[in-house]
Formats: structure tokens, C-alpha cells, sequence
């Protein structure tokens, strides 16, 4: 299992960042899509590093066209000498409709057919061939020799798709090379509900999960005296009450038994109540989707937690952590 890192939302310090995180010995690097273009901030990440992957965590589909996304990551792909991995994720429909003022509908068959047109743009311009794509929700018939990127060695990203609910899962073992599981996931739900959706997916393309990456972040709340562990399940309480609020993750509480929380977060969230709403998150939820200990308890945790179904994760630290403190779980967990 490979151990990657994000980077932060300070787009001026993503060249030294990048930097600091290969040469720490991280495997991977990834941005988000939050108050810049992760694309542009990718771009840095690839002109700063010589061997890292770095992609993508994520990138807002609906809020793009499949054109636009195959012109960026194909370029990022050429770049990186193909070390990029296209990460994409559907966002939910406040945001798709109020921020990006773009559409929403069915959003798992729409999510499909955004990467099979993302493929399909990228065969046209990797061999020349003519693009004909059409579908219910995207249409690519025309593209021009002016307009096609020269093909490279590298060739088109992996696509990872990230994903709750079994629908969204199911269209990522179809379509995509990789998923991402989301922060808010317990062993159990990964266990009962996302592996064998992505295998339901994976079983439509006569495929299995052999060499299907699983990605994705891993909530660690962890501190080498009781003040700084307590700071840090603090934040951590405070974050998964966050996600638990957004009323598309209810499944995730639901199979624990803990449905009727998400109402109350949600309320409690509307109201502004975000010093608050961690006071929710009881000592039971924070382990069952936490890590929760000194960075030597924590390397153990992480491996039963996830090692036999991930790929690569990266540690998820929703508070301010100290650079050694990270350095230390780093090392520990590598080891």
C-alpha cells in the first residue's frame, strides 16, 4: 500500500510543498478542487517533482465539460511523463446548479457517460481516429486536426472515480481504472456495501478488481501528549459531523445504526452550529471511522483498517498538525 499526501489551498506555496512531500518520501500527491484550479496547481506539482504520482482529489466533473477535462488532462499527462492520474468526483447538486450554474440529473448514468467520453475524445486524439460519441447527456462529434492535441508516448491518465452510495460505485468498476473511497467510510461499509458494488461493476466489463486501484483518504486523529491527541479528535469529531450532515452519506450511518443522527447534524449545520456540532460525534463513531492513537498506535490501525483492500491512502488530519508530528506518523507507518 502506498502512502500519499494533499496538498494545501495555498496555491503561492504548492511549488515548495510538492518539493517537500517527494523528498519525504511520500508515493503520491494530490489536489482538490477548493478555492483554485486543481489543474493549474497540478501543473506546479508536475514542474516541482520528478517522481511522484500526483493527481486530482478530485475534480469536479459536472462543473466541466468532458471536452475541457480531456484537454486538461491530457496536457497534465504529457507533462507529468505520465504521472498524472485524473481524479473525478460528482459534487452535490447545490453546488452544480447555484455555484457552477451547470446541470444536475442522474447523476451516476451522467457520470458514466462523462467518462466514456473522456475516453473517447482521448482514442480520437491518440490515433487519429474519428470522434463520435453519442450520448444521452454529452455529445462530441466534431474535432478537427487544428484543434487535436498532438499525440504523446504517455498516452491518457487513468481516470479514478469517487464515490458513496452504490450507484456512483457500481459506474466507477465499469468505466473507471481506479475509486476513490471517500473520509467518510467505515470497514464495515467498505466491506458490505463498496467492494461489492465495484465488483457488480467490474463483473458488466467481464473483469475483476485485479488491478482496479482503491484510493482515498483515511481519518487520523493523532498526537504524541494528551493535549495534542485531544486537539486532534477535536477536529476530527468536528469534520466527520460535517460529512455526516450531508444527507446523501446517510447509508454510511444507517448500516451502523445510527441514521437518526443525520437529521439533528443537519439541522444543527443550518443553524450555523459548527463549534457545536462535533459535541455529536461520540467516542463509538469517532473510532469506528477514526484512527485514533500516538503515531505508533496509529501505523497498526491503519494497515487492519484498509491494507488488504487500498491500494494507496493518505492521512486525513483535519486540524493543525506540527510538520514532525506528520514526519513521525509518516515514517512509523511506512515501517
Amino acid at each position: 500500500m502506498k502512502i500519499d499526501s494533499t496538498l494545501g489551498n495555498d496555491i503561492d506555496a504548492t511549488p515548495s510543498g510538492a518539493r517537500a512531500l517527494e523528498a519525504a518520501g511520500y508515493d503520491g500527491v494530490w489536489v482538490g478542487e477548493l478555492g483554485h484550479d486543481p489543474f493549474l496547481q497540478l501543473l506546479q506539482v508536475a514542474q516541482n517533482t520528478e517522481h511522484v504520482t500526483l493527481g486530482t482529489s478530485i475534480a469536479i466533473a459536472f462543473a466541466r465539460s468532458p471536452m475541457t477535462t480531456a484537454y486538461s488532462a491530457y496536457d497534465l499527462a504529457k507533462h507529468s511523463k505520465g504521472r498524472f492520474v485524473l481524479g473525478l468526483g460528482s459534487q452535490v447538486k447545490p453546488h452544480i446548479e447555484r455555484r457552477f450554474s451547470m446541470t444536475w440529473s442522474s447523476p451516476a448514468a451522467r457520470m458514466r457517460e462523462f467518462i466514456l467520453a473522456l475516453k473517447a475524445i482521448w482514442t480520437a486524439w491518440q490515433d487519429g481516429s474519428k470522434l463520435d460519441f453519442q450520448g444521452e447527456f454529452y455529445t462530441h462529434t466534431l474535432m478537427t486536426p487544428f484543434f487535436s492535441p498532438t499525440a504523446h508516448e504517455y498516452g491518457p491518465p487513468p481516470v479514478y472515480l469517487a464515490g458513496v452510495n452504490t450507484a456512483m460505485t457500481e459506474v466507477a468498476g465499469e468505466v473507471a481504472d481506479g475509486f476513490f473511497v471517500h473520509p467518510f467510510t467505515t470497514r464495515r461499509y467498505v466491506e458490505e456495501v463498496t467492494l461489492p458494488a465495484l465488483r457488480r461493476g467490474r463483473a458488466k466489463v467481464d473483469a475483476t478488481l485485479d488491478g482496479f486501484e482503491i484510493a482515498g483518504p483515511s481519518f487520523v486523529a493523532t498526537g504524541r501528549t494528551q493535549e495534542e491527541l485531544a486537539k486532534a479528535i477535536t477536529g476530527t469529531r468536528k469534520q466527520i459531523a460535517f460529512y455526516a450532515s450531508t444527507p446523501a452519506y446517510r447509508p454510511v450511518l444507517e448500516l451502523h445504526g445510527w441514521g437518526e443522527l443525520q437529521p439533528e447534524l443537519t439541522r444543527r449545520s443550518k443553524a450555523g452550529e459548527w463549534d457545536a456540532i462535533g459535541d455529536l460525534i461520540d467516542d463509538d463513531i469517532l473510532h469506528t471511522f477514526a484512527l485514533v492513537g500516538t503515531p505508533a498506535e496509529v501505523g497498526p490501525q491503519l494497515v487492519a483498517k484498509v491494507g488488504d483492500y487500498a491500494t494507496r491512502t493518505t492521512f486525513y488530519t483535519p486540524y493543525d498538525i506540527a510538520p514532525d508530528l506528520l514526519a513521525e506518523l509518516h515514517e512509523r507507518t511506512r515501517h
